[in-house]
């Protein structure tokens, strides 16, 4: 036997805290929400700057990048030593971020805003989802889930809001989603509070044994975890290609509206949100790994299709694409955070932030393969990339069996 799984001791099984659970989720909506004006106003900076696919890309890759170095160090630095209001800080940055990008001149003035939203990013989301885990209550994966929903429901609520907002207007309106920060950091001081006093109460406790035991040698889950990390290169460089491109292959294919584009792509990452909490539920119901053999490679068939259908086969597709894509990455967070129990930020911080980091690459490589080629020969590119998933059958079963 490969592995084996201890369950948490009765006496430290907790009650499930929604009400944090649901502001930390609804918090990653507006954080999201915000981040998803970067890849929405693509159309318009293009038309505004005259820029080409490269320089597209070059965007996606500097957001993603400052979003993604800092994510392992912050975890790991708040394993060690918590920051109840280091939230509040993160949305700060990504609210000054907003602003930059409403008034920026020049494609440099850009590049700098969305500098200042990735780091915001990067504080944001390896603290939050450790929060996510401390109210879970034990119900990990359903926890992950729900804070993920709030993060993909942000991301699909995006586009759309731009569509109606910023595309009739012009680029300065994107300063609206200030309101989105502001209300942000309200809630997140709050959340800061309880977190400060659910610190100060478990300090006089004695530490709690860790809940997942796991009988793997160093070499193994070392092993393990880069197969959890090639997983999500094909799963966030798939996703880069939609969330980038998806629009300006529905124009050049479909010649279609910049709006109707717009409308699209919500349907795709609205798909993704439901995806998202349909992966917890079953990861929890079923095994994290049969979850993750599901979504990555189960996707293959529909990414495959994509490119040769009409249009209205193409958002069928899309749709399909975003809601068994997504259903992953909760479970592999979880997997990963069970691979390694103890180090619940440093691992949300590695995984969020090489999720973010393959994007951003993933976007660049894309942009500079599209100037060379077409936005259409990404997409028949892509559409291999779910194969990947057969990497999945080195995973080992830490779980146990699922009644």
């Amino acid at each position: 036997m490969e592995s084996t799984a201890t369950q948490e001791p009765q006496q430290l099984v907790k009650k499930t805290i929604f009400t944090v659970l649901f502001a930390i989720s609804f918090n990653h909506l507006l954080n999201d929400m915000m981040q998803s004006i970067i890849p929405s106003v693509y159309p318009l900076l293009k038309q505004n700057f005259h820029l080409n696919f490269t320089q597209i890309g070059l965007i996606t890759f500097t957001f993603n990048v400052t979003a993604s170095l800092l994510q392992p160090f912050v975890g790991f630095y708040t394993d060690r030593k918590p920051r109840p209001y280091s939230l509040v800080v993160g949305m700060a940055l990504t609210l000054t971020g907003v602003v930059v990008l409403s008034q920026a001149p020049t494609f440099i003035a850009v590049l700098v805003a969305v500098s200042i939203m990735g780091i915001g990013s990067s504080i944001f989301h390896p603290e939050s989802s450790r929060l996510a885990h401390i109210a879970s209550g034990g119900r990990k994966g359903m926890a992950q889930s729900i804070f993920q929903l709030g993060g993909n429901a942000g991301s699909a609520i995006g586009p759309l809001l731009v569509a109606l907002i910023v595309v009739p207007h012009g680029q300065h309106y994107i300063i609206c989603f200030t309101l989105a920060a502001v209300l942000g950091i309200i809630i997140l001081t709050m959340i800061g509070n309880w977190y400060k006093a659910h610190l100060t109460e478990q300090a006089g406790k004695p530490k709690p044994v860790r809940d997942v035991h796991v009988n793997l040698s160093k070499t193994k889950v070392i092993a393990s975890l880069v197969v959890l990390l090639l997983l999500i290169f094909s799963k966030f460089f798939y996703l880069a290609s939609m969330t980038s491109y998806f629009t300006f292959f529905l124009i050049g294919k479909f010649h279609i509206s910049i709006q109707q584009s717009q409308f699209y792509l919500f349907l795709f990452l609205a798909s993704a949100a439901v995806g998202t909490l349909i992966g917890g539920f079953f990861g929890d119901r079923f095994g994290r790994k049969a979850i993750i053999w599901f979504s990555i490679l189960g996707v293959a068939p529909f990414t495959l299709m994509l490119p040769y259908t009409n249009l209205e086969w193409t958002i069928v597709l899309s749709i399909i694409i975003g809601i068994i894509l997504s259903s992953a990455f909760s479970a592999i967070v979880v997997y990963a955070q069970e691979l390694v129990p103890g180090k619940v930020g440093t691992i949300s911080g590695m995984f969020f932030g090489l999720a973010f980091g393959m994007g951003g690459l993933g976007s660049a490589l894309l942009g500079r393969l599209a100037d060379h080629t077409s936005i259409e020969y990404v997409f028949n590119v892509c559409a291999f990339l779910p194969l990947i998933g057969v990497l999945t059958a080195f995973l080992p079963n830490i779980e146990g069996k699922k009644k």
